[in-house]
């Protein structure tokens, strides 16, 4: 009884502070929606949403927290993330070591570390079902982390490059079927991604080509029929599930856009038809410029990848970067992700430099991971702004980022949903 008295004052006492507004008094405010710079703004916050943003520094009962001398953004979100794991020369080997509960603590270490770095959400696009959990202890509260949309586990073709057993010996192979996410026909693909959706997932991922890191020799064939991936994107709306396809090759490409998908992740080998089409379509695009220049350093060290990996290493990853260029002039939607886990968790912010080299203002690279990916997440009326109603999301860095994009690689304070978990 005791006992039940003291966690139900405990509880009051929570919610009672969670209840109290803070004030944000802050010097310079990204108005990601306008695409301007605002000055001296008070951000009023309520429980996990922000109330108001009005002129000057106010103050009110609540806590005040003086950030007058630094630049406020809507948190980051990085719309392609692998949170089970990171790269490692070991990382192959891991596969046959590693208990899922250990996945699961290495993804917990992760998940902390990404949200530190001003990544208030991810799309986890995919893993072991690990992800599926994570998400579920950050919303409960049992775990510090990010706001997480999970595909599970991504989908794809037998020896394809999301076919978990690629590279084992035959006694170690078996047959993969839809449960694993390894389809081989358009019934194949409609029980896939019923099967994801049992498992938990908000999202779909497929891998519509050869990828770079798979245990297999081809990087950019085409490896699903249109047919498969109509079949997918169909069931999928069923479900109310979106569809990501990873696509290197063009072929690939353009049967994932013609059948629906809502983004194409890496996109390297890019025609110009293929942006046109994409435009066209209304298709997304997720460049991941930061795991292609990771990948082809990496693959120069000896012994870091396996030897088949290296070739596609050193020929694909140089290539990200133009291909961005080309597609942002063609004016193709491009929403913000890294492919992190490839490269180092925590690293996130990178992107952006790469994305101003290569042609982007710093304003449309900063909008690229707040309102153009909550429309991706279609939570464009909660995310991505610091405005009234949207979720209480905020980060901030010492320097206006239009100057100096840099910046925000040294996010210095986080608020998610209301609650400060960097200061």
């Amino acid at each position: 009884m005791r006992t039940t008295l003291l966690s139900l004052i405990l509880a009051i006492v929570s919610l009672s502070a969670f209840a109290q507004k803070t004030y944000l008094q802050v010097g310079k405010l990204v108005d990601t929606k306008n695409g301007k710079i605002l000055t001296e703004k008070t951000i009023i916050v309520s429980g996990d949403e922000i109330e108001d943003v009005v002129d000057g520094y106010q103050s009110g009962d609540g806590e005040i927290i003086d950030l007058k001398d630094k630049v406020i953004l809507p948190g980051f979100a990085d719309l392609h993330v692998h949170i089970e794991g990171e790269t490692s020369p070991t990382q192959y080997l891991e596969e046959f070591t590693l208990n899922e509960a250990d996945v699961a603590y290495k993804a917990q270490e992760i998940a902390f570390r990404t949200l530190m770095a001003g990544f208030t959400t991810v799309r986890d696009l995919g893993g072991s079902g690990v992800n599926v959990s994570l998400r579920n202890a950050i919303n409960t509260g049992k775990v510090i982390g990010p706001r997480i949309y999970t595909a599970e586990k991504a989908i794809g073709t037998t020896g394809g490059h999301a076919d978990p057993t690629n590279g084992y010996r035959k006694d170690l192979m078996g047959d993969p079927g839809p449960k694993e996410g390894v389809v081989n026909n358009v019934d194949d693909a409609r029980k896939a991604v019923r099967q994801r959706y049992k498992n938990g997932a908000d999202w779909i991922k497929i891998t519509a080509t050869g990828g770079v890191l798979s245990v297999a020799k081809n990087g950019q064939n085409p490896q699903f029929t249109e047919e498969e991936i109509e079949a997918i994107v169909t069931t999928g709306k069923d479900y109310d599930l979106q569809v990501a396809a990873h696509a290197h090759g063009d072929d690939g490409m353009q049967r994932a856009v013609k059948a629906g998908v809502k983004t194409i992740e890496h996109g390297t080998l890019m025609s110009e038809a293929t942006a046109d089409l994409m435009v066209e379509h209304g298709t997304y695009y997720v460049p991941t410029l930061s795991a292609g220049k990771y990948v082809a350093e990496k693959a120069k060290i000896k012994d870091y990848y396996p030897a088949i990996i290296v070739p596609k290493a050193l020929e694909i990853g140089p290539q990200l970067q133009k291909t961005f260029a080309m597609a942002y002039k063609k004016g193709v939607n491009i929403a913000f992700g890294t492919d992190a886990g490839v490269f180092p968790h925590g690293d996130n912010a990178k992107e952006f430099g790469y994305m101003v080299e290569a042609g982007m203002p710093a304003m449309k690279a900063i909008q690229s991971a707040t309102i153009e990916s909550a429309k991706v997440l279609k939570a464009e009326d909660k995310l991505g702004q610091v405005a009234p109603g949207f979720k209480a999301d905020i980060i901030a860095v010492n320097e206006d980022p239009i100057k100096n994009i840099d910046t925000l690689n040294e996010v210095i304070f986080v608020m998610k949903s209301g609650q400060v978990v960097k200061e």
